[in-house]
């Protein structure tokens, strides 16, 4: 089958993924209709066109944190990103360089910080989970800062752990527990079952030197004891005033929050609802950012994240407000369908996307796009 859009990843990847893999990467919180509301409420959106502009030559290319970026979009942090097919995170981050875009590498990767600031020297942010133990989390900054991560990106929307339905009916979670489904699963696919083995079981590289013992289930053990509601205002701005670098809460989406992560020093914000998967109340990031601009002003940096399926979405956010967005489970759905080839197809794929759309629309690049906001909403 030829791949046409980012949708046509979803099939292909469940056939090829053990059902706990898929579904871990494809559910959300409790029924889910947060992320079917992320995605519905990017459609919902119109872009009114400017026709008789000659859009021969466009440029995608954005600055943000004095950084001048190829396209206006990072990956977003996803943890075992290599459950997805081994040595995804590392693909991935390949690509982003190849790309000239940043990828996040999250906490609870597959594959440690440092690993990837080698790979992506210029190109790698990193996201931090701010656990119970608040030695592990200044050694996890402290690393950061020594590895030469300039960006940090704070993850502040699990104060307790999700209920995700599907994790549950798989018995998926962590720590991890076997059963003759998951075996089964395994026997199933055996083409993601023997490159599982070939390469590793996944590991959580970046938490393994602070658990007590090694190997998988102690250290996801471990980290499931490290969620934690503690981590408040006031230890954000301990962080902010500790970090050097750029800071950014990741998972805020009410206007007064947004505005006082300004006000306490934050160099930006990932508006996010964690994609659907902490909890399906929360309205979709696309809906809240037009206010959130409003109130932070026109020069502070806004990232959007959650729902971004296509090229077209990205034009929309931009529309809306975002100054740069993160695109995580199209990533993920990429390298689950075809394998390694898949992160460098779906980059390709969304600069074809955003050249069109921008070219459709009237724009040539993405300053004007942005200042013309030429968002309607469905009524």
């Amino acid at each position: 089958m030829a791949i046409a859009s980012i949708n046509d990843y979803r099939p292909l990847a469940k056939k090829r993924l053990p059902k706990f893999a898929f579904d871990y990467l494809d559910g959300g919180a409790g029924t889910e209709i947060g992320v079917s509301r992320n995605e519905q409420a990017f459609e919902d959106l119109m872009l009114m066109p400017r026709m008789l502009v000659n859009v021969e030559n466009r440029d995608l290319s954005t600055t943000l944190f004095g950084k001048k970026w190829a396209m206006p979009f990072a990956t977003a942090p996803i943890g075992l990103g290599n459950l997805m097919w081994p040595r995804a995170e590392e693909t991935i981050a390949k690509a982003c360089v190849e790309a000239g875009i940043p990828y996040t590498i999250s906490t609870p990767a597959c594959t440690s910080l440092e690993t990837i600031k080698q790979i992506a020297p210029n190109n790698a942010w990193f996201q931090l989970y701010v656990g119970r133990a608040e030695e592990m989390v200044a050694d996890l900054v402290t690393r950061a800062e020594t590895a030469g991560y300039d960006t940090l990106l704070v993850t502040v929307d699990v104060p307790i752990p999700p209920r995700r339905q599907r994790d549950i009916r798989n018995n998926f979670g962590m720590p991890f527990r076997w059963s003759p489904g998951v075996v089964w699963e395994l026997m199933k696919h055996p083409l993601w079952s023997i490159q599982t083995l070939r390469v590793g079981v996944p590991r959580f590289a970046n938490m393994e030197r602070y658990s007590k013992n090694t190997g998988f289930m102690p250290v996801a053990r471990y980290m499931s004891s490290q969620v934690t509601g503690r981590f408040d205002w006031n230890e954000l701005k301990k962080l902010r005033d500790r970090w050097k670098g750029k800071i950014l809460p990741k998972g805020l989406l009410s206007v007064e929050d947004c505005v006082k992560a300004k006000e306490i020093g934050c160099d930006g914000v990932v508006v996010s609802n964690h994609g659907g998967r902490q909890l399906g109340a929360l309205p979709p990031s696309i809906d809240v950012i037009g206010d959130i601009r409003k109130a932070v002003g026109p020069e502070y940096p806004l990232i959007l994240d959650s729902g971004i399926r296509s090229g077209e979405h990205i034009v929309k956010a931009l529309a809306s407000g975002a100054d740069f967005c993160l695109i995580g489970r199209a990533m993920m759905y990429s390298v689950a369908a075809l394998g390694l080839k898949g992160p460098k197809f779906t980059l390709d794929m969304l600069n074809t996307e955003l050249h069109q759309c921008m070219g459709q629309i009237g724009y040539t690049d993405i300053a004007s796009l942005k200042k013309a906001a030429p968002i309607i909403r469905k009524k």
